[in-house]
C-alpha cells in the first residue's frame, strides 16, 4: 500500500466518523448508480396504450467517493435529538439530556415568559436541533397538551425557542393534531378494560366502546366470557410524533361487539346539518334522548334495588344508582334540560336537579362542587358537577336518581327504552358510503382476531 493511500483511508476514517448518517444515505446513492443504467419507455404516437413503444437507454455517470466525501466534508449537517420533560427539570437539566450544555440557551429559557413555559409542568415532547458539533442550541421544539380542556383531543401546543444571530426569540402556536387509522380486536377473558390491554389497545378506546354501546349492554353485569369486540380508532400525532397525553387516541370511528351471540354495531357519521354521532349500520342512531349513566364508564357500588343503608344500618329500598369514582371526576348531564335546583339539600350535600320535559328529571347528589345554576339550559353530556362526598356519604361516589312523574324508576332501564335521535334523511347516500368503507376495516379486524386466536 503506498503512503496516499493510507492518508486517503485515515481521511475518510475521520470524514466517516463525524457524518456518518449522511455517508451512509451517500453509499446507498453511490450504490444505486454505480453501473445502473436508466431505462425509460417514450411513446411514439399519442396513444401509447395500443401502439408500438420505442425502449431509451442511457448511462448514468456517478461521481468517485473520493469526490463525494470531499463535498460532505464542506457541509454543516445539524444533529436533532429529542425528550420528554420532567416535574423536577431546570433548562439546564433539559439540555444536558439533549447533549448540550449552552449557557446562552438555558438563560433565555429561564427568562423569557414565553419560553419558561418549558419548565412549567412534565410530559412536554422535546426535539432540538445543534451546531455540527453538538455543543450549541439552533432550535428546540416543545409539543404539549392546550390550556383549554375540550381542545385536547383535537389540538396541540407548539413552542419554539431558537437563535436568531446573536439573540433569541421563542413563540408557541395552537396546531392541530393530525389521525391516523389504526385497527384493534380482543376477546373477553374476564374485562372490557383487561381485553383491551391484552389486544395492545389505550384506554381511552375501553372507554369510548363502554359509552358507545352503554344503552345495548350492560358492562357491569351482562358482559360474558368469549365476548368479543373490533374497532377501527384514530391515533392522534403532533408533527408526526405520538401524543403522551390523552392516550394519544382520538376517536372511535367505528366498532362492533358480540355479547352473549348479539352483534351491536356502531359507526361515527357528521356532516354539515347535524352535530355528529354514533349509528348503526343500517342508519338507526346510537344516541337516544338519555345517556346511560351520568359519568363514563365506572364502578357501579349501589344498583336500583333493596339494600342495606350502611349510615342508617336498616334495609331500604335504593331509589338511585351510586357510582364509585374519585373525587373531582366530572359529573354530566345525561340529557337535554333546564337545572331546576342547584344547591345543598341535606343528606344529599351539594346537589343539582335537573328537568328534562314531559315530567322527567335527574338528580345528581353528594358532589364535591357544582358548574351549573338554577336555570340554566344545559346539553346532553354537559358536566354539571364533580363526584364528592358532601351529606350522607360514606366515601367519595355519585348517588343519580331518574324520577317520571315524580315516581323513581332505574336508569338504565329509562334510557335503554328513551326514543333514538334519527339520521337525517338528506344524509343517507353519504352515510351509506361512510359505513361501507368503515365496514370493510372492521372485517379487517375480526380477521386479526382469529388469527391471533389461531395461534394462542
Amino acid at each position: 500500500m503506498t503512503e496516499p493511500d493510507e492518508n486517503w483511508r485515515a481521511k475518510a476514517l475521520r470524514l466517516s466518523t463525524r457524518h456518518h448518517r449522511a455517508i451512509v444515505a451517500s453509499a446507498v446513492v453511490l450504490l444505486a448508480g454505480t453501473g445502473v443504467t436508466a431505462f425509460g419507455i417514450a411513446p411514439m404516437m399519442p396513444d401509447a396504450a395500443t401502439l408500438p413503444q420505442k425502449l431509451i437507454v442511457e448511462a448514468i455517470a456517478t461521481p468517485g467517493i473520493e469526490a463525494q466525501i470531499e463535498a460532505l466534508s464542506a457541509v454543516d449537517l445539524p444533529l436533532r435529538r429529542g425528550t420528554v420533560t420532567r416535574a423536577s427539570d431546570t433548562a439546564e437539566a433539559i439540555l444536558a439530556r439533549l447533549g448540550m450544555a449552552d449557557e446562552s440557551a438555558a438563560s433565555f429559557i429561564r427568562r423569557d415568559s414565553v419560553a419558561r413555559r418549558l419548565l412549567q409542568g412534565r410530559g412536554k415532547l422535546v426535539q432540538a436541533t445543534s451546531s455540527s458539533d453538538g455543543a450549541s442550541l439552533q432550535q428546540l421544539v416543545a409539543r404539549f397538551a392546550p390550556d383549554n380542556s375540550d381542545q385536547v383531543s383535537t389540538h396541540f401546543n407548539r413552542l419554539t425557542v431558537e437563535r436568531a444571530g446573536s439573540s433569541w426569540r421563542s413563540r408557541v402556536e395552537l396546531a392541530e393534531l393530525a389521525a391516523t387509522t389504526r385497527l384493534g380486536s380482543g376477546s373477553i377473558r374476564s374485562s372490557l378494560f383487561a381485553a383491551t390491554d391484552d389486544a395492545g389497545l389505550p384506554d381511552a378506546v375501553a372507554t369510548q366502546l363502554a359509552e358507545i354501546f352503554s344503552t345495548d349492554i350492560d358492562f357491569h353485569r351482562e358482559l360474558r366470557k368469549g365476548d368479543t369486540f373490533s374497532v377501527v380508532y384514530e391515533a392522534l400525532t403532533a408533527d408526526g410524533e405520538p401524543v403522551p397525553w390523552n392516550d394519544g387516541t382520538g376517536r372511535v370511528l367505528a366498532a362492533e361487539f358480540v355479547n352473549q351471540g348479539r352483534v351491536h354495531q356502531a359507526v361515527w357519521f357528521a356532516n354539515d346539518k347535524s352535530r355528529g354521532g354514533y349509528f348503526d349500520f343500517g342508519g338507526k342512531s346510537k344516541r337516544r334522548a338519555f345517556l346511560a349513566s351520568p359519568m363514563e364508564f365506572s364502578r357501579i357500588t349501589s344498583g336500583f334495588a333493596l339494600r342495606f343503608h350502611p349510615i342508617q344500618q336498616t334495609w331500604r329500598a335504593h331509589l338511585g344508582v351510586d357510582y364509585g369514582a374519585p373525587t373531582g371526576t366530572p359529573v354530566r348531564s345525561v340529557g337535554d334540560g333546564t337545572v331546576e335546583f342547584s344547591g345543598r339539600q341535606n343528606g344529599y350535600g351539594n346537589v343539582v336537579v335537573v328537568q328534562h320535559g314531559n315530567e322527567r328529571s335527574t338528580l345528581y347528589a353528594h358532589l364535591s362542587r357544582i358548574d351549573v345554576k338554577k336555570g340554566q339550559r344545559v346539553e346532553q353530556g354537559q358536566r354539571v358537577g364533580a363526584v364528592g362526598t358532601t351529606g350522607w356519604s360514606t366515601g367519595p361516589h355519585l348517588h343519580f336518581e331518574f324520577r317520571v312523574h315524580g315516581q323513581h324508576e332505574d336508569p338504565l332501564r329509562v334510557a335503554k327504552a328513551s326514543e333514538n335521535v334519527p339520521l337525517d334523511p338528506s344524509a343517507r347516500e353519504q352515510f351509506s358510503a361512510v359505513a361501507k368503507i368503515v365496514q370493510s376495516k372492521l372485517d379487517v379486524a375480526e380477521t386479526l382476531l382469529g388469527v391471533r386466536r389461531q395461534s394462542e
